[in-house]
């Protein structure tokens, strides 16, 4: 398909680039070039996704402006269900607010996942006495022609980033490949269901009726990972913990200074702004923050008063 050959060209353009310039300090042809090869990938790629992450964060916050009216269509029109949705859908259309825009980024995410996928996979075929490869994508330029063979044998942990848990007879290591198959797959596992659920105890109000779907695809979401990891190639996997790390951060940064109203993060933002304040006045503050109790009697700093040099000079 036209649209999915040209992303796989510019996801491998982007991948070379970013060896190139890493080869200005690093061995060309080591395995961990490439791998950090591929988290600049996921770092421009994110950058690239953060005004649709923005957007993401604003339609949630929309749909938690929007509970008390969603109620009461519900109620309205809780025999109607015909009804009930046109009223949400113009509800949605009038706050513009998107229910699905929290899926987005994954999204959009999942066909770069997918031509990066195709690149390591045809990194994999490579053969030196088979005339009729053709490598994916921009490798196939012929200035980029030598850099196929350098993928191809890179390796870290004696593991090939072409290598998968169900083709590890295929590389020159198949216990060394299962095993480091096997972390990365956990890893991405533990990191998609740690942030689905930092999102769900932290910015989600107890009221939300999203909180049960979101709820659902907490478990979901890392279970098709886990089953669908073993035919992921390594750099795959190193891609998805990758992005997986990003989201954690970014989200913990959103949350934390920016949560959503009347929910437990926006509830520890306040207590600490309470706190913040009440030490600027010296007042005894007793509070609890996100489980942790502060306890303390604080005295205002007072600034020096300036003297002159004649007042000094007399003490």
């Amino acid at each position: 398909m036209f649209i999915f050959d040209w992303l796989k060209d510019g996801v491998s353009w982007v991948l070379v680039q970013i060896h190139q310039f890493l080869s200005l300090f690093m061995n060309p042809d080591s395995g961990w070039t490439w791998t950090f090869a591929i988290v600049g990938l996921v770092v421009v790629i994110r950058i690239l996704l953060i005004p649709l992450f923005v957007k993401q964060i604003n339609s949630q916050r929309n749909l938690q402006l929007i509970q008390p009216q969603m109620k009461e269509i519900q109620k309205k029109y809780a025999g109607d269900r015909e009804k009930q949705s046109a009223e949400m859908m113009k509800l949605y259309k009038e706050t513009g607010t998107n229910p699905l825009a929290s899926c987005l980024p994954i999204l959009l995410q999942a066909p770069i996942f997918f031509a990066l996928f195709s690149v390591l996979n045809g990194i994999a075929q490579y053969n030196p006495t088979d005339v009729t490869y053709t490598a994916p994508g921009v490798f196939a330029w012929s200035q980029y022609a030598n850099l196929v063979p350098s993928m191809h044998d890179a390796q870290i942990f004696g593991v090939p980033l072409y290598g998968t848990f169900m083709d590890a007879d295929g590389t020159p290591n198949p216990t060394a490949t299962h095993i480091l198959c096997v972390v990365l797959i956990i890893l991405m596992t533990a990191t998609t269901f740690l942030t689905q659920r930092q999102l769900i105890v932290k910015n989600s109000a107890p009221d939300n009726p999203m909180v049960k779907q979101q709820k659902i695809l907490l478990y979901v979401f890392p279970i098709m990972f886990m089953i669908s990891g073993i035919n992921f190639p390594i750099g795959v996997l190193i891609y998805w913990f990758t992005t997986n790390l990003w989201s954690m951060g970014q989200q913990f940064y959103v949350i934390r200074n920016n949560p959503q109203p009347g929910t437990p993060a926006f509830e520890a933002k306040e207590a600490r702004a309470a706190v913040k304040a009440n030490r600027k006045l010296g007042i005894a503050t007793h509070e609890v923050i996100e489980g942790v109790v502060v306890d303390e009697t604080v005295t205002p700093r007072v600034q020096p008063k300036k003297t002159s040099r004649s007042q000094r000079k007399r003490k």
